[in-house]
């Protein structure tokens, strides 16, 4: 892929390290009581999530630190094939829920029984997703391939990293959500509209933040969030691109340049639009960015400062900035 560059791994340990210590501290250094640390990545597709929490969990795994690490991704809790085309026939007039992607395509009773069995110790596989199954839509891959971690004799896992696109969002309120979503839709119908928000239905974007509401679950779990903070999130697009060429390069499947346009935005199109939508490949947001991005670059976990760790890079994906939230 063009452009990889690993100038985040650095920050991102320093700061791992730095809330592990406070972990530790907070349940009195007592290593058969204290849980693990679960520390959330957020970054747009493409960005180079899947990159950086390779390092950090190698780099945190091997000596000088020698801190049993894993990597979970949302996207191994996608719903079963048949469960997410279950899913988009109930509800077929909503474009958003049409493929895995959006929350509501998750199974989050899958996802909190990991974490549950992470957070006590125990004996457990971890589930994996296939993305080529299926021509591209995807599905969950057989349970006799799960990896098994805290098995009888190793070391128990200490930091569990779970990345994703939409690790960290908060549901919006039904006000605000109306707000955003009707200053969106009169931006359309004014013209030079660059987003993807004020092309669906109110009632199709309400449905899935409705759905976000269940992640806090998850999110409320977490220790500590990176957020990989794309400073135009329009960037998506061509970095989507280039991840599913590479898998079409390495499996010989996945999705198509069409499909990966209809993923990103979070809608079917049709071919007569196609190409429109090709020649406006960077003035198009994915609709879950423009509601859910300005909450998350204002930090996650409220009063609770500096858990939060943002690192906003530009095109070349390159970190460009470093807050702490």
């Amino acid at each position: 892929m063009s452009g990889k560059v690993d100038d985040k791994s650095n920050h991102c340990i320093s700061f791992i390290l730095e809330r592990l210590q406070i972990h530790q501290q907070k349940w009195k250094n007592e290593s058969s009581r204290t849980p693990p640390l679960f520390v959330g990545v957020n970054g747009s597709q493409g960005a180079g999530k899947t990159t950086l929490v390779s390092s950090l969990a190698l780099t945190l795994s091997r000596p000088p630190h020698r801190i049993p690490t894993i990597v979970l991704s949302i996207d191994d809790f996608y719903l079963s094939h048949e469960l997410q085309a279950q899913l988009a026939a109930s509800n077929p007039d909503n474009p958003l829920i049409q493929h895995r992607g959006q929350p509501s395509t998750h199974d989050l009773t899958l996802a909190l029984s990991l974490f549950a069995s992470l957070r006590d110790g125990r004996e457990i596989e971890i589930p994996s997703y296939d993305k080529s199954a299926f021509g591209g839509e995807g599905e969950r891959t057989p349970q006799s391939e799960w990896k098994v971690v805290n098995g009888v004799g190793e070391e128990r896992i200490r930091v569990i990293i779970l990345e994703g696109w939409c690790v960290g969002f908060r549901a919006l309120e039904d006000q605000e959500l109306q707000n955003k979503w009707e200053k969106a839709e009169i931006q359309r119908k004014g013209g030079n509209y660059q987003g993807r928000l004020g092309w669906n239905r109110f009632e199709d974007v309400k449905f899935v933040n409705e759905a976000l509401r269940g992640y806090d679950s998850l999110t409320n779990q977490l220790d500590a969030l990176i957020h990989i903070n794309a400073e135009d999130p329009r960037y998506v697009y061509e970095w989507r691109l280039e991840q599913e060429a590479a898998l079409r390069q390495v499996k010989g499947t996945g999705m198509t340049d069409e499909q990966v346009i209809d993923f990103v935005n979070g809608c079917k199109i049709t071919t007569k639009t196609l190409q429109k939508f090709f020649a406006r490949l960077n003035q198009l947001d994915y609709p879950a960015y423009e509601l859910y991005t300005d909450r998350l670059r204002l930090g996650v976990f409220g009063k609770e400062k500096g858990k939060q760790l943002q690192l906003s890079i530009g095109k070349s994906r390159k970190v460009n900035d470093v807050m702490r939230l």
